[in-house]
């Protein structure tokens, strides 16, 4: 990773640097597709192939069949597309966490404003200890919270500001029960490539991601997982050629898989790129044994922080994940990411709440770590 040669990266959860393999899977498949001709008959098999590989595999991550995959730009369209697309009814009410990211909220309160439909809240950033207890939290709010008229929750997997983890698969259990059986909307930007999706993915009506976070992938490409009941009863919102049937053909149907959610041309390259850095961390080890070394190094930031006396996690004990939050007293969090930015260390500041955000991945050093401790020590009051 030429990112990582000469800085201490800590922003996984924004974006991650992109493997020379990938950035070579990308240019040798951008060549490829110039020597075939971009538009001629002998380039078809390539990108058929591409997309195809990449959609095969983001299914076996998810632990679903691939007729429920769908490409996106990014994780805000993954998760906008195929809401858009559900039969809303004026009076219907979204049920969405105090920690989802502004824009998919901005997106749910304008489908609100146009639908005539309620917004409505479930609190979860204040669960800041272990996961078992938060879950357990969880599910007992969600039973208070939910009303005869919510008809959708929006609740991500692993919050992005506080990085603890939610129940997804325990929670749409629980919504089955219910009598509108409410929509899933599961935000997974911070998931995919830093914790096992496949039983959460399944579960939910729509598991939206992006390639370019903690899988290390280009910027510029996302997946969707989609349920087999939003399949049946959601209709495209953007369409383009991609989406119907037979794009040669006027008038025809749309797909009946979730490739209706995919509009019209995209960067065949990026997908050639992105199955390149899910092969890489393919090889690191399984979902779970990935997650182990990333939790071994989030765990050692977070014990370290604790000996910094102006420093304050903001969960209270190791976290589930590698997003590591905390507050440090003294300067604003925009302040110290300036002064660690011009050491050469990176990591960014939030505004809700207003605080630092580490992330620690499979290619963090326990170097890293101590170098971040130490410069945090250094810093003026």
């Amino acid at each position: 990773m030429p990112a990582l040669a000469n800085k201490t990266y800590f922003n996984y959860g924004g974006q991650g640097p992109l493997p020379t393999p990938s950035l070579n899977a990308i240019t040798t498949t951008w060549g490829q597709i110039q020597e075939l001709g971009p538009f001629t008959g002998a380039v078809w098999p390539l990108i058929e192939r591409t997309t195809s590989q990449l959609r095969q595999h983001l299914g076996r991550w998810f632990g679903v069949g691939t007729h429920r995959v769908a490409f996106s730009e990014n994780v805000t369209t993954a998760c906008v597309l195929p809401l858009w697309g559900l039969p809303w009814q004026s009076g219907d009410e979204l049920l969405i966490s105090d920690c989802e990211h502004p824009g998919v909220v901005a997106a749910c309160h304008e489908l609100a404003r146009r639908h005539g439909l309620l917004i409505t809240s479930l609190a979860v950033a204040d669960l800041r200890g272990d996961t078992p207890s938060a879950a357990i939290a969880v599910q007992e709010r969600l039973g208070t919270a939910l009303s005869p008229k919510t008809r959708l929750l929006v609740l991500s997997h692993l919050l992005w500001n506080t990085g603890q983890l939610m129940p997804i698969a325990a929670v749409a259990k629980q919504l089955a029960g219910h009598p509108n059986h409410p929509y899933l909307l599961v935000d997974a930007a911070q998931s995919l490539g830093s914790i096992p999706v496949a039983e959460a993915a399944a579960a939910a009506d729509i598991y939206g991601c992006t390639g370019h976070k903690w899988c290390c992938g280009p910027e510029g490409l996302g997946a969707m997982a989609l349920s087999e009941r939003v399949l049946v009863e959601a209709q495209p919102t953007l369409i383009g050629w991609r989406s119907i049937s037979h794009e040669n053909q006027a008038g025809s149907g749309f797909h009946a898989d979730s490739r209706r959610f995919e509009v019209a041309t995209s960067c065949i390259p990026l997908f050639a790129g992105l199955n390149s850095s899910l092969a890489l961390l393919d090889a690191e080890g399984s979902a779970e044994q990935r997650l182990a070394t990333i939790t071994a190094l989030s765990q050692q930031l977070w014990e370290q922080l604790q000996a910094v006396p102006r420093a304050q996690t903001l969960m209270k004990t190791p976290p589930p994940a590698g997003l590591v939050s905390f507050t440090l007293e003294g300067p604003t969090p925009e302040a110290v990411v300036k002064q660690l930015g011009d050491q050469g260390i990176w990591l960014r500041s939030l505004d809700d709440p207003h605080c630092l955000r580490a992330c620690t991945h499979v290619t963090t050093t326990s170097a890293d770590i101590t170098r971040l401790i130490e410069a945090l020590q250094g810093l003026a009051p």
